[in-house]
């Protein structure tokens, strides 16, 4: 075969280590931005008040997902108040690029329902990872005269209306569980809303409301003989407080445990979804995590992206028919 003339070879030589040069140029940058994340600290959205059992469980979750991100930040933001909505509100308008992140609570299934939402669950959110939920249950100050979920409803059918109890918020998990109860009960209760755990425990210890209902942050004043817990809202009883039943057993036919993780907003990378997702997934791994779990009375409810994401389908349906039936549906 002839070769080639000195100048054509040089030509070509050149030619391809430049066409090389620019291709690896091209690539390296694509590569770089996909592996660079987190690059920065992360942003996760507490929509809940500092000091309460939910801020407790994403601050240890938090704790937890940064070592497994490279000891990168990720700090909580609490944005309490709107039955927990605030975050989601949010992520509507958020970066897809993995640095705000937050708590989408079981209320945001239900209140596209009730009301205009600046959000559609199915189309607005990423729903990275679920992690875990909540034991919910109904107290009472220690000096009630409510001993059991009976005295209360009999109470209340003599008094509707004059049983007062506080929520973390209208439209939330712990509030339409006892609307549910109070509805196949027969009786009517006056609910007042609060913004969160916190608030909604000051209240009930303070006269301020003769119940409360909420997830396990009344545990401690339970065990240190301020309140009294009249029933939990779980399919079998709780493992700490085994006396007390749940209104199931007691034939209310009420269930709720509202599971919940971390979501993001629309459009997000698949690759930074799967970080994350990897990063809480190994918390619940972290023996600091399953005591702040054990704490609050929390079990481990894990579904990955694409599970959780067919779960908020599902469950959305779902919802519409329980405020349908609670009638609480808003009018079109």
């Amino acid at each position: 075969m002839p070769q080639q003339p000195p100048q054509r070879r040089h030509f070509l030589t050149t030619a391809l280590t430049t066409a090389s040069a620019t291709l690896a140029g091209l690539a390296v940058p694509a590569l770089v931005r996909a592996q660079a994340y987190p690059a920065r600290p992360i942003r996760l959205i507490c929509p809940w008040p500092a000091g309460g059992s939910t801020d407790a469980v994403i601050r240890a979750l938090a704790v937890s997902a940064s070592r497994n991100l490279g000891d990168t930040n990720i700090i909580v933001d609490n944005k309490p108040g709107a039955g927990g909505m605030l975050g989601a509100n949010e992520l509507v308008n958020a970066k897809a690029d993995g640095y705000t992140l937050s708590q989408v609570p079981f209320g945001a299934f239900r209140f596209p329902h009730m009301q205009k939402t600046a959000y559609d669950p199915l189309k607005d959110f990423t729903w990275i990872v679920c992690l875990t939920g909540y034991t919910f249950g109904l107290v009472v100050p220690a000096d009630s005269p409510f001993k059991t979920i009976k005295d209360l409803v009999d109470f209340a059918k003599k008094n509707p209306d004059q049983v007062t109890y506080g929520s973390t918020g209208t439209g939330t998990s712990p509030h339409l569980a006892v609307e549910e109860f109070a509805q196949t009960a027969g009786i009517q209760l006056r609910h007042v809303p609060f913004k969160g755990n916190a608030d909604n425990m000051q209240a009930v210890l303070g006269g301020h409301v003769m119940a409360a209902t909420d997830a396990t942050g009344w545990g401690p004043h339970v065990d240190a003989g301020k309140l009294r817990l009249l029933a939990t809202y779980g399919s079998q009883r709780t493992k700490r407080w085994p006396s007390v039943p749940t209104l199931d057993e007691l034939g209310y036919k009420t269930v709720s445990d509202s599971p919940f993780g971390v979501c993001g907003p629309k459009g997000m990378d698949t690759a930074v979804v799967k970080t994350i997702h990897d990063a809480f997934r190994k918390t619940l791994e972290d023996p600091a995590v399953l005591a702040t779990f054990e704490k609050y009375d929390q079990t481990v409810i894990y579904k990955d992206t694409a599970a959780y994401t067919q779960y908020a389908r599902e469950t959305f349906v779902a919802e519409k028919a329980t405020i349908e039936r609670l009638g609480l549906a808003g009018k079109s």
